[in-house]
């Protein structure tokens, strides 16, 4: 806050820092936020739960992120997903009960010359097959 001068137009930059710091943002940090921004503590969280990128909840240890885009749906993401879900028994967006993984869903990564992609904790597998994201899931698991 202080490197953007504590400015009210500062507010996504800031909630992304934040939760790049913490890996989630929580009421405590999005009311700190807001009043030290002093911008409405609705516009925080209107910020916070309208861009897909924030979340409200902490991650798991492990994160499997399939890529939705156009490129990556066209060639097969949504059964990379529903193979997921499946396997995990959650939906995309949850974490498992235990908190060791969880299963996010991206618009786009960028990287549609080797879709279908996911991200295995943030590295990039390109032409990701089923077999390899179950198997990415299941050592994780292990763990």
């Amino acid at each position: 806050m202080r490197k953007n001068g504590f400015a009210r137009h500062a507010l996504i930059e800031t909630l992304h820092t934040v939760q790049s710091s913490f890996g989630f943002l929580d009421d405590e940090a999005i009311r700190f936020v807001a009043l030290s921004l002093r911008v409405p503590l609705s516009q925080a969280y209107g910020v916070a739960t309208f861009y897909h990128y924030f979340t409200l909840k902490p991650p798991g240890r492990h994160t499997c992120t399939v890529c939705a885009g156009t490129a990556c749906y066209i060639k097969g993401a949504d059964k990379l997903i529903a193979a997921a879900e499946q396997r995990l028994g959650i939906k995309q967006g949850q974490t498992t009960p235990d908190g060791n993984i969880s299963l996010m869903v991206a618009r786009c990564v960028g990287a549609c010359s080797r879709a279908p992609v996911a991200l295995s904790d943030g590295e990039v597998v390109g032409e990701a097959t089923r077999e390899q994201v179950l198997e990415q899931l299941e050592r994780w698991a292990a763990e």
